[in-house]
């Protein structure tokens, strides 16, 4: 990282980002162009390694790319606010963000699947949310478990 002093070194202050942000960026390999998309998501941190979740329709670009290739990376951000000063000509953006990169599997078990689905309903839905157990077979379920990741601050 360019700029060491931006850095958040604290595991638990990254784990916070995740954790208020509402919107991550995937990005999947496309035969020598990066594939990415917007995706909500879940999160279990246990303390040694963390694993990001998502779902899906059954079918679709993202899935095909995923299938040939499991390497991927991500990216978050929050807390944007522009901060000018006219006199000197100076614009700049603060904000807080989270950038990695993992390996992709899909959840096949079921009781894996609500687990992951639970994990994302509980990361929007704060007072608890219970979801109709009949999508759980035709939404495909995976998750991403971070190999490395970085956090960046600029307040």
């Amino acid at each position: 990282m360019r700029r060491n002093d931006r850095e958040i070194k604290d595991i638990n202050e990254v784990i916070s980002i995740i954790d208020e942000c509402d919107t991550l960026r995937l990005a999947i390999n496309n035969e020598g162009f990066p594939y990415i998309v917007p995706l909500n998501y879940g999160y279990r941190w246990d303390g040694s390694k963390i694993e990001l979740y998502f779902h899906s329709a059954t079918e679709g670009m993202k899935l095909d790319l995923m299938h040939k290739d499991n390497r991927a990376s991500f990216e978050m951000d929050q807390k944007h606010s522009l901060k000018t000063d006219a006199s000197r000509g100076y614009c700049t953006m603060m904000y807080e963000s989270v950038i990695g990169d993992g390996f992709i599997t899909f959840i096949e078990d079921y009781d894996e699947k609500v687990d992951a689905l639970q994990l994302i309903c509980n990361h929007y839905h704060r007072e608890g949310f219970v979801f109709s157990k009949a999508a759980v077979n035709r939404t495909v379920v995976y998750k991403l478990t971070v190999n490395e990741i970085t956090g960046k601050r600029k307040c």
